[in-house]
């Protein structure tokens, strides 16, 4: 198991530098990059030049930008001075070839120094860290939920295959699988969120705006009450898949030999399903727990945190690509993917947790 776990960890090497070579590349390839944001931003209001702070060279080179933005005609028709574009450029650190820029950026990461922000005035270290437990809180909750729901109900199709309800409950699973989380959220906020009918539940936020003057007993409902849309939202788009995997994984354990031997000896039904076939229908459904939180983690929670405004990792992303800030967006990448190859090795070794007879090593894995 040494020797597999040592593999797994040397092959994320050469991922995570695939995941940022092609991500990389991509975006600095595509137009608006913040030199062009910021010269646009520059052209059209004189005040954003704040930003330049903390050298004579930069303060000489926002002087400049005001003075061609505030009314010095001949100045503003041609456009900002060479000078001020190149402190710019200098400023983001675009002065350099691109490839110099990536192996720049790749150093510092291979030491988690993940810079700082261009527009936040923030280490992205910093911001990550802030952001994340949003995330994770909304990411757990809704894999839990999603797996208290699924289970139980995978278990009772499988038993009642083929009856009425396991063909009604194939309809709502079906709904819920075609219909994306994010337009379950927009109805959520329409029926229960003031949109237009009841104003049950909040809107924005994981906590409301007075939180440091509540108690604990109170925080805490009122941080479950703010939950109840995203994580219903997320929950309704996310149970499909578990729940037709436990299914179909008890009618294939319940098909084999070893299920008939046992109901042939005089076993209950009950003792049959839960004392021998659950353990084995269940090693794919919970080894395969980190992977289904790092998909929940990546992929669900970044609309859902942007209609809802929570303050986490989806929507620090959304912002920073809406923006272009490119240290932000390439930080959380970093995070996410190094995140997400740690958890899925944690995956793996679940399942020689569930079940010892699994050995990779023997497998050649």
């Amino acid at each position: 198991m040494g020797a597999y776990i040592l593999r797994r960890l040397m092959l994320m090497v050469p991922t995570l530098l695939g995941i940022m070579v092609i991500n990389f590349f991509i975006i600095q390839a595509a137009p608006g990059g913040p030199v062009e944001q910021t010269i646009a931003q520059l052209q059209g209001r004189g005040d954003v030049t704040s930003r330049f702070t903390g050298s004579g060279e930069a303060n000489a080179g926002a002087q400049q930008a005001r003075e061609a933005s505030e009314g010095n005609a001949s100045r503003g028709a041609r456009g900002l001075p060479p000078e001020l574009i190149e402190r710019i450029r200098k400023q983001y650190g675009f002065d350099k070839p691109v490839g110099e820029r990536f192996l720049l950026m790749m150093r510092d990461y291979l030491v988690f120094d993940l810079g700082e922000s261009f527009f936040r005035n923030a280490r992205v270290a910093d911001l990550i860290v802030s952001k994340m437990p949003v995330s994770i809180s909304l990411g757990l909750w809704t894999t839990l939920l999603v797996y208290l729901i699924s289970i139980p109900l995978g278990i009772a199709k499988a038993v009642r295959d083929g009856s009425r309800f396991d063909v009604a409950s194939s309809s709502v699973v079906i709904v819920g699988n075609a219909i994306p989380g994010f337009l379950f959220a927009l109805l959520l906020v329409v029926l229960f969120a003031g949109g237009s009918f009841w104003k049950i539940f909040p809107l924005r936020g994981i906590v409301s705006e007075n939180w440091r003057e509540l108690g604990w007993p109170t925080l805490i409902v009122d941080y479950l009450w703010h939950m109840v849309l995203p994580v219903t939202a997320m929950v309704i788009g996310g149970f499909a898949t578990l729940t037709m995997l436990t299914k179909n994984s008890f009618l294939e354990e319940i098909g084999k030999q070893y299920v008939l031997t046992a109901r042939a000896k005089g076993l209950v039904e009950r003792r049959v399903l839960y004392g021998h076939v659950f353990r084995n229908a269940m090693l794919l459904v919970v080894a395969s727990f980190p992977a289904a939180f790092v998909s929940v983690l990546f992929t669900g929670s970044l609309l859902i945190e942007v209609i809802f405004s929570l303050d986490g990792m989806g929507l620090l992303g959304f912002e920073s690509a809406i923006s272009r800030d490119y240290p932000v967006m390439f930080g959380t990448l970093w995070t996410l993917s190094l995140l997400g190859l740690v958890v899925g090795l944690i995956g793996d070794l679940m399942y020689t947790v569930v079940d010892p007879r699994i050995d990779f090593e023997t497998r050649g894995a």
